[in-house]
């Protein structure tokens, strides 16, 4: 019985590591997979995913008008899906995440979703709310702020370095904007 999967962390605890990971067990067994990632990032190259130690694939790329379940459906007609990655899953939509939970209740194909819980300012993405409350199964991927605890928070920075603590929630960026930060110190750049 196919479930939906999330895994969730702060930035740099290798979701996309862990997802093309994933993807390639399968692909290695024969099995075939649908890789999807935001439109909105384009950090490594219009559709791939892409982790920080090189490894890459190919993806469909979603939008907010984009429907899942109908994109699933037709690739599974095409090719039989054995498994669903959704990366960067925080900007997926409400009615996104149902269609996920539908490709899962309905076409029998397990959806295995890597994205950030929170933005830069402690508030839940969309997308993640809601695989937070209708995933079957949730997974923590860890990560580590500089001071050595647990890093669940992420910290955005503008171009002089200082803290940012309002804005868009959207804006793609890397190692050079965020920086992935334990409770304590997050509350004190953001919230004090």
């Amino acid at each position: 019985m196919a479930q939906l999967y999330f895994y969730y962390s702060a930035m740099n605890a290798g979701k996309s590591t862990s997802l093309l990971q994933s993807a390639y067990n399968y692909q290695e067994r024969g099995m075939k997979t649908a890789v999807f990632n935001a439109a909105v990032d384009e950090r490594f190259g219009k559709g791939k995913v892409a982790s920080r130690i090189g490894l890459q694939a190919e993806a469909h790329l979603f939008q907010p008008s984009t429907d899942l379940f109908d994109s699933v459906q037709q690739l599974h007609r095409d090719h039989s899906l054995d498994c669903v990655f959704i990366d960067e899953a925080q900007f997926l939509t409400k009615a996104q995440v149902r269609q996920l939970v539908d490709v899962v209740d309905e076409l029998d194909i397990p959806v295995l979703a890597y994205g950030l819980r929170t933005d830069f300012m402690g508030e839940t993405f969309e997308g993640s709310h809601y695989l937070l409350a209708w995933a079957d199964k949730l997974f923590e991927l860890k990560t580590v702020c500089h001071c050595g605890r647990k890093a669940n928070f992420v910290v955005r920075s503008d171009e002089q370095g200082n803290p940012v603590r309002e804005g868009a929630q959207v804006q793609v960026g890397g190692n050079d904007r965020y920086e992935s930060m334990c409770r304590k110190h997050f509350k004190a750049l953001v919230w004090d």
